[in-house]
């Protein structure tokens, strides 16, 4: 019998391993520099946690199962609800703001397709505290840092958008049923310009309110920046009746595209109304981020969720936050030539002559990698010709060769795998004649290698 991994998880080999945790460090990175402090939660949490922030049908979505101890528990289909749970048990004793990332691997029962798999790996990253739309400018600030320290920011736009003037729009288009309208709306890529409206009608927008929704979207389009396209649908919905919750949602949209625009980031930021994203905990402003061609799902979503925290046992506590998924920032990367498809090899290969010189060479590569060395070295008993070979395979950037002679005059020969030139150093100062640095990529196709380090 031959075993595969389960429908909707994979294996990860050597070198894309590496390279994926060349993303989370990236991540992290520009996370850290941004002043987000990084927290880590539990893979399996009560299922009633689930349930609070998403009512019960997120259960057909999650790998859930009684346990031991005959708890309904459930492997995490998504970070939000712990990061929540976390902040409302300590929210009396972390001054505010507070900003966290977290890096999580999370499961979600669903249909596997290009860009979305059973098990996958997720960032987050969330601001607690405040109430105002300099959180939102902050984490797109910091996502678009992100894809631009991954070599794609002109790859990415940022879609955003207010719930409270979505539902206001719909409120006011005659549908009866706000929250099914937002749903149908964070379908909408999914769906076709027919099914789209097929599906609002079904939300309870007649045909003629449809025409009206179709003709404000192409009006606002048509504007060249996003303040002229909140402009025009404020002049275009003068008469609708919009109602407060819309006319605040508006304008912190204003405010946000302003703060935007003073930090030279609303260039790659769309308004869209459109966009709702269907998690009912969302109270105001939402973002989603796609490839500019539109062939993958969403790179990131998220938003504001300010009575998230009261859920689970915490005082009113402003919220915002988004998730990145590994999946379609791995597409996107490998579309536009960004992802690694070369490794590195070892800085050094310390090789020998015969076997009775192997109690030398194991301190060498010991302290070469105390040293902070990148060392590799025989485990098998080859023949040195044979660990030459496996040096030149693994890319090896330098060979420190232990042999009889030179050893005799406290000398190694280190020989450079690329020019094949060869001197004798001694034994006693290998690390400071080693050059700094991996070897140039192997077993590749051309592509990037990894940063080094």
């Amino acid at each position: 019998m031959t075993w595969q991994p389960l429908r909707g998880f994979r294996d990860i080999l050597p070198p894309d391993a590496a390279h994926r945790a060349w993303i989370t460090g990236t991540i992290r990175s520009v996370a850290q520099r941004a002043g987000f402090e990084e927290v880590e939660t539990p893979s399996v949490e009560s299922l009633d946690l689930l349930k609070v922030k998403s009512g019960e049908a997120i259960v057909e979505e999650t790998f859930s199962f009684t346990d031991k101890g005959g708890r309904e528990v459930t492997l995490v289909p998504e970070n939000t609800p712990s990061v929540a749970r976390l902040l409302a048990s300590r929210a009396k004793a972390e001054p505010l703001p507070v900003k966290w990332v977290a890096f999580s691997k999370l499961w979600r029962y669903e249909e596997p397709q290009a860009g979305r798999t059973r098990e996958f790996s997720q960032c987050s990253l969330d601001i607690f505290g405040v109430p105002g739309v300099e959180a939102e400018l902050e984490l797109l600030s910091t996502s678009a840092a992100i894809f631009e320290e991954l070599g794609v920011p002109d790859e990415v736009v940022f879609r955003v958008n207010d719930r409270r003037l979505a539902q206001g729009l719909g409120t006011a288009l005659g549908s009866q049923d706000p929250e099914r309208l937002l749903r149908v709306l964070d379908r909408r890529e999914k769906l076709s310009p027919e099914a789209f409206g097929q599906e609002l009608g079904e939300a309870g927008l007649t045909e003629e309110a449809r025409g009206r929704f179709f003709r404000l979207l192409e009006a606002v389009a048509a504007e060249g920046s996003n303040r002229e396209a909140l402009s025009r649908l404020e002049e275009e919905t003068a008469s609708w009746g919009l109602g407060e919750e819309a006319h605040a949602g508006l304008s912190s949209l204003k405010r946000l595209f302003a703060l935007g625009a003073e930090s030279g980031l609303e260039e790659s930021w769309r308004f869209d109304p459109r966009l709702a994203r269907g998690l009912a905990y969302y109270t105001a402003t939402v973002f989603e981020a796609y490839d500019r061609r539109g062939e993958f799902r969403a790179l990131f979503g998220g938003g504001r969720y300010d009575r998230l925290i009261e859920l689970f046992g915490g005082g009113p506590v402003p919220a915002c936050g988004l998730a990145i998924g590994d999946l379609t920032v791995e597409l996107l990367l490998r579309r536009a030539g960004r992802w690694p498809t070369t490794r590195r090899g070892p800085e050094v290969y310390v090789a020998v002559a015969s076997a009775d010189l192997k109690p030398r060479s194991r301190l060498l590569v010991h302290q070469l990698r105390r040293a902070g060395f990148s060392v590799e070295h025989d485990l098998m008993d080859r023949t040195l010709g044979r660990q030459m070979k496996e040096a030149a395979r693994r890319g090896a950037r330098t060979v420190v060769l232990l042999a009889p002679e030179e050893l005799s005059r406290g000398e190694v020969v280190l020989r450079n795998m690329q020019t094949g030139q060869q001197e004798a150093v001694p034994f006693a100062s290998v690390g400071a004649r080693l050059p700094r640095g991996r070897s140039a990529p192997v077993e590749g196709e051309g592509g990037p290698a990894p940063p080094e380090g």
